[in-house]
């Protein structure tokens, strides 16, 4: 049988690997968290008292989904980066609630990286939804988005958890480029995003630096798909994680940390140098307010429709529709 590093020696995740690791600060795109192990382990910092971001969202898509599916009659919901899609039954929920007002029956298509989280979810939904087409596709949202054929309009884009501060403000543009793309305006399709607000940066921190270390070994679990994927010798014990505020970029940075200097092979790559204290960039995770959400959007030809906040100004769900 070939060795992990033969059977990707072509592929593109060894080249994006050698690309982000031979850069001044190291760094490896977000989405290389996400096996099956790593999936469960972010389903579990959810439920952490410090993720706050999750809790904030839940309360307020369970206050607004019936009103946003009466007012936008949504006949297929698609969502981006779906995980377990436990929030997204909320939606699911009130939509399915108009269409049988309407007499029709509604669709969910999820899309997500990891192919075999991915299955489970939609089928967990298949049984829980019997009259749902679910019809899941697997994709990295960050490179491209294309819908099944023939997907019933109106269409609801849904983008949840935050996960649009995941990319740089030029990487959050395209995607959302991406989604206008697929959007009909005359067929009232529209985006819902989940934000999170820019606040005392001790309530963020603490978010991504959990007491019980989950989202620690969260982070060190991309070392451990890097090993399995492609065969390269990283020891994650030799990793901190680390995570903080940059005031300047509004955004959480988190990293893994040379403990010691040491190398690591990596099948295809060679030999990659660690100095004591050096890191690999794992994750930003971006903070927004409503005019530097208005502006992204406008960025990508989207205009921001409705913008929902929770009292505290912790979170916000953004809708938006083509800017025609």
């Amino acid at each position: 049988m070939a060795t992990p590093a033969l059977r990707h020696a072509d592929s593109p995740m060894l080249a994006e690997v050698r690309a982000g690791l031979v850069r001044e600060q190291k760094e490896l795109p977000p989405k290389y968290f996400y096996d099956h192990r790593g999936s469960r382990l972010f389903e579990e910092i959810t439920r952490l008292p410090e993720y706050y971001l999750t809790r904030a969202e839940r309360a307020l898509l369970a206050a607004w989904a019936p009103r946003l599916a009466t007012r936008l009659r949504p006949r297929t919901l698609v969502e981006l980066g779906a995980g377990s899609a436990e929030k997204t039954r909320l939606l699911l929920d009130a939509m399915l609630d108009a269409a049988r007002a309407d007499g029709s029956c509604g669709a969910y298509v999820p899309i997500d990286v990891s192919a075999e989280f991915l299955a489970e979810t939609a089928a967990r939904l298949r049984a829980e939804y019997p009259g749902l087409r679910v019809t899941p596709a697997v994709a990295d949202i960050g490179e491209r988005l294309e819908l099944p054929r023939h997907v019933a309009r109106p269409v609801l884009f849904a983008f949840l958890g935050s996960t649009i501060g995941n990319f740089a403000p030029g990487e959050a543009a395209a995607l959302l480029r991406r989604v206008r793309a697929e959007m009909r305006p005359s067929a009232c399709d529209r985006l819902l995003v989940g934000v999170d607000l820019r606040k005392d940066m001790r309530v963020v921190e603490a978010a991504y630096n959990d007491a019980q270390g989950v989202t620690a070994e969260f982070n060190r679990n991309m070392l451990r798909v890097l090993n399995r994927e492609l065969g390269a010798g990283f020891d994650p014990a030799l990793f901190a994680h680390r995570a903080f505020y940059a005031e300047r970029e509004h955004r959480i940075e988190m990293h893994l940390v040379a403990e010691r200097a040491h190398e690591v092979d990596v099948p295809g790559i060679g030999a990659v140098p660690f100095r004591a204290g050096e890191s690999i960039r794992t994750e930003i995770s971006c903070k927004y307010d409503r005019p530097s959400v208005a502006a992204l959007l406008a960025g990508a030809g989207l205009a921001l429709e409705q913008w929902i906040a929770d009292d505290a100004s912790t979170f916000a769900l953004v809708v938006a529709a083509p800017d025609s």
